[in-house]
């Protein structure tokens, strides 16, 4: 066991007047299991970076291990896997390097292919194999299940709950449920860390949000009523200090040092309701600074006039000479939210252009409402550039939605001048989304929706969907968002 210990640490990029980090402090300990959350931008992948020494910062991060970042960029990807893991690796034996990659359920034979040959999920395993046989080494793993099958997530974090040590940076809930122990959460305003796993420190994380929200509402009525005293309290001492000049209604004159006594008690007590009334705006600051918004957000979907949109009964899908998918049959009526599942290259995204309208080669029965309005979300942003108000324009959408559902997928009003291309990963897929939710179509199609994107945001987009019952055709690998979303599902 070992520690990191962060102290006073400040961050800012260059040109931002914005602090990143600003005078935190805390301890890791490397045998943690450690699991990062916080919205898009908050921070988690910049940590990672001044943990690897890769900016210059104000404070102190201390540490007697080697950090290892995934993704691992492999330079050669033409080489066989076993020298790709050698390279990464030198120390390691033939054995120990099979025994790592069978606890990941790869054959043997991957290490004898090209890299680039490779699949997403076994690039992925075989690499994080590699990082865990090094030497006094520990992982900063940055959003492994990116790209992944529900399958290969699966396994790849029960593989990492029998590690000791590690940072996870991951989006799916039930990935951080299943392998970490503890969680480091970057707020609004600090960074707290608590044992246990997400589901535990997000109960734990409403709890006091309810408890933050009814104090809130308690002492805002106290100050209304402080307030409203305080104000008759200073009208009394001020007709009481205006009468000193005055008679009484006998027209004797008035006891001016009665009087003065008199004023001098009711501006005490001006003073103290006064002094209860800053101590509960102060107490009242104190609250509601790590509540995230989480605003409903509203779409309206148009009514097509039939109540089948597509129907597909025995589709096969060619590139070439090669079948990516065999005999598919299903239909999508007003109302369905469908899920389609499979592992990777089983013909998902192929499925979803074909009821696109892109020319893809079949074989089968394939029907689609005519003057059927189609919103798509792909999985590629990297097309994303220019300002937001040119995106709306050129989209015809209503720019003021579209920043509006931005705004309440977190997005800080200074982020909407800058050039969409600058944005994080997460930032470019809610730019897609919000795109998606401004849009007056009959079907929405999202493939692969969520990745990048913050558990906080995916929470919120569940309970829109859930609301406004949007149809709906998705591919998401979260298992989370596909169970509370999909009323039904369709296996390839």
């Amino acid at each position: 066991m070992s520690l990191i210990n962060v102290t006073n640490l400040t961050f800012a990029y260059e040109g931002s007047y914005d602090n990143i980090f600003e005078n935190v402090s805390f301890q890791i300990d490397t045998d943690w299991k450690l699991g990062f959350t916080g919205r898009n931008g908050r921070g988690k992948t910049t940590f990672l970076n001044l943990l690897l020494d890769k900016y210059e910062y104000a404070g102190n991060i201390s540490a007697n291990v080697t950090f290892e970042y995934f993704p691992y960029e492999v330079q050669e990807q033409e080489n066989f896997t076993i020298d790709i893991i050698r390279e990464i690796s030198p120390n390691s034996m033939d054995w120990e390097i099979m025994k790592e990659l069978s606890l990941l359920d790869i054959d043997d034979d991957v290490l004898y292919r090209q890299f680039y040959a490779l699949s997403k999920g076994e690039q992925t395993k075989a690499l994080l194999a590699a990082m865990f046989l090094k030497e006094n080494s520990f992982l900063l793993i940055d959003e492994p299940t990116n790209h992944l099958d529900a399958e290969a997530r699966k396994k790849l974090s029960n593989y990492l709950r029998k590690k000791r040590g590690f940072i996870l940076i991951s989006h799916d809930r039930y990935f951080l449920d299943n392998c970490i122990d503890h969680v480091l959460s970057i707020n609004k305003t600090n960074i707290e860390i608590q044992k246990g796993n997400f589901s535990i420190w997000w109960k734990n994380k409403q709890r006091q949000d309810n408890f933050e929200l009814a104090e809130n509402e308690k002492l805002r009525k106290d100050i209304n009523r402080l307030s409203e005293s305080a104000k008759r309290t200073s009208n009394w001492s001020n007709e009481v200090e205006k009468s000193k000049k005055g008679t009484t209604n006998s027209g004797s004159k008035l006891d001016k040092g009665y009087v003065g006594h008199k004023a001098a008690k009711i501006m005490k007590r001006s003073k103290s309701i006064e002094s209860r009334q800053q101590g509960a705006i102060e107490e009242k600051s104190k609250l509601l600074k790590n509540i995230e918004s989480s605003d409903s957000l509203k779409i309206s979907q148009l009514v097509y006039h039939k109540n089948k949109l597509v129907e597909l009964e025995n589709i096969s899908i060619f590139y070439g000479d090669t079948m990516v998918c065999n005999d598919v049959g299903f239909s999508i009526e007003q109302g369905d939210r469908i899920v389609l599942k499979g592992k990777n290259g089983s013909g998902k995204s192929s499925l979803i252009k074909l009821i696109c309208g892109e020319d893809i080669n079949y074989t089968g029965s394939f029907n689609k409402g005519s003057q059927l309005k189609i919103s798509y979300v792909s999985q590629d942003t990297s097309y994303l550039k220019g300002n937001l108000t040119d995106y709306a324009s050129n989209n015809n959408i209503d720019e003021s939605l579209f920043k509006a559902i931005l705004r309440k997928l977190d997005f800080s009003r200074d982020q909407f001048g800058k050039d969409i291309s600058s944005f994080s990963g997460g930032q470019k897929k809610k730019v897609l989304i919000a795109k998606s939710l401004c849009e007056k179509v009959h079907l929405h199609i999202w493939d692969e929706p969520l990745n990048f994107i913050d558990i906080i945001s995916r929470m919120q987009i569940e309970e829109l969907l859930l609301e406004y019952s949007p149809t709906l055709l998705f591919v998401e690998h979260d298992s989370e968002f596909c169970k509370n979303i999909a009323t039904k599902s369709v296996e390839l």
